[in-house]
């Protein structure tokens, strides 16, 4: 076997500013630690606190939706990893993009929903907000509140872009980038 070309990949990592990367399933304690190295480096970088705290908050978030969609949905087996890349733009801004196989049904709502959330101005993301805040959660709901893709569009600091890429007839691909 041919080893990898790290040079190769190290070289794409800092070409694309890259400070972490992350291939392969989530379990709880993977996000908690991965999190916790996340906050150190950002820390490390002298990130404004804001900024930690939101790529922090927003990193949570896409692994922690990640983990239930492949715990609870019908994903084989050999899908149910997922991408993670954060990076640190030329502008000063940070991007955090995850993605991982989907139903393609699934993705295809998922995107109609950041599609609409991209829309959105400051404003009416904290109206939207506030009005999920109040609606009931439905008793057979696979998810929570629904809070969090509002709580990811009102945290970036664009609108957030997401893409659906089909892998077969059943499953995609689907990713969210956010820059914050």
């Amino acid at each position: 076997m041919k080893p990898q070309d790290l040079l190769a990949l190290r070289e794409t990592f800092d070409r694309n500013a890259i400070l972490m990367s992350f291939n392969g399933p989530f379990s709880a304690t993977l996000i908690e630690e991965i999190g916790l190295a996340l906050r150190r480096h950002l820390e490390a970088l002298e990130a404004s606190p804001s900024s930690i705290t939101d790529v922090f908050a927003i990193y949570i978030e896409l692994t922690q939706n990640i983990r239930h969609y492949t715990s609870r949905n019908a994903v084989p087996d050999v899908h149910t990893g997922a991408t993670l890349v954060i990076s640190h733009r030329a502008d000063g801004r940070y991007e955090v993009c995850a993605g991982n196989v989907v139903q393609y049904a699934d993705g295809e709502a998922l995107l109609a929903r950041v599609e609409a959330l991209a829309e959105l101005d400051k404003a009416a993301l904290k109206a939207a907000y506030k009005a999920q805040l109040r609606a009931p959660i439905e008793p057979d709901s696979a998810s929570g509140a629904g809070l969090g893709l509002i709580d990811i569009a009102r945290r970036a600091s664009q609108p957030p872009a997401a893409f659906l890429q089909r892998m077969d007839p059943a499953l995609g691909f689907f990713s969210l980038q956010v820059v914050i």
